[in-house]
């Protein structure tokens, strides 16, 4: 499972998963949609058990998008799972409030900088961390894109120079990538922005709290499956 470049627009996020799910499993569970590429389940580094979600890589963007419907909400150990796209109408989203995350100590994974930094405001796809291609190994720095340039400035004034995971990170605007050496939150980019928000539709949040989904999570409990999945799920 020495994958590290991750398809976003074929990955959907899994979350709610009981303590017993393993990779392997949540595998053989999601092959029932389409073909899986990817299992990534973070671990705690103390105890190296998952934290409860992760993301599954499939082979086409169609494949996750068929996930995303038959899959969520699927109990295993008797719990409902959550199956959302990990990158949720990113292309109607994306303004290019996007953040470069520098000094980042190796121990930082996604959910870690999603949980810091959604606290700014919406947050459109599950942030990366840059990987070496051959190890897998962190190589200190990340990318987090909002909805928002009033989301991300704030999360510049707020964190830049902050300490997370005992090192001071540095945090700015991303560069583009059409190389031409220039940074995201141009006053054109704003511009462009204030416009499309206004017909935007939000997506869901990724690592949403367990609580907004009791009332469905109860509903769900009465109502047969009837998805095939099998017993042993």
């Amino acid at each position: 499972m020495a994958h590290f470049e991750r398809n976003q627009e074929a990955t959907v996020y899994i979350g709610n998963l009981d303590t017993r799910a393993t990779e392997s499993l949540v595998w053989e569970l999601m092959l029932q949609a389409g073909p899986v590429v990817n299992v990534h389940l973070p671990k705690d580094r103390v105890t190296q058990a998952h934290q409860g979600f992760g993301f599954v890589e499939f082979l086409s963007e169609e494949d996750a998008d068929y996930a995303a419907r038959i899959m969520n909400q699927v109990r295993l150990w008797g719990k409902p799972i959550r199956v959302n796209k990990a990158s949720v109408d990113r292309r109607n989203l994306d303004v290019g409030a996007t953040l470069f995350i520098g000094n980042l100590d190796s121990e930082v994974d996604e959910k870690l900088l999603y949980d810091t930094f959604s606290a700014f405001g919406q947050i459109i796809q599950t942030p990366t961390i840059g990987r070496d291609t051959e190890t897998g190994n962190p190589r200190g720095f990340g990318f987090v894109s909002f909805s928002a340039f009033e989301a991300s400035d704030a999360a510049i004034d707020a964190m830049d120079g902050q300490f997370l995971m005992n090192k001071q990170i540095n945090v700015s605007y991303a560069f583009k990538k059409d190389g031409k050496g220039e940074r995201h939150g141009s006053a054109a980019e704003r511009l462009l922005a204030s416009q499309a928000q206004k017909n935007v539709q939000m997506p869901n949040q990724m690592f949403a709290n367990p609580n907004q989904y009791q009332q469905q999570q109860q509903q769900q409990q009465q109502q047969p499956l009837h998805h095939g999945i099998g017993s042993n799920f």
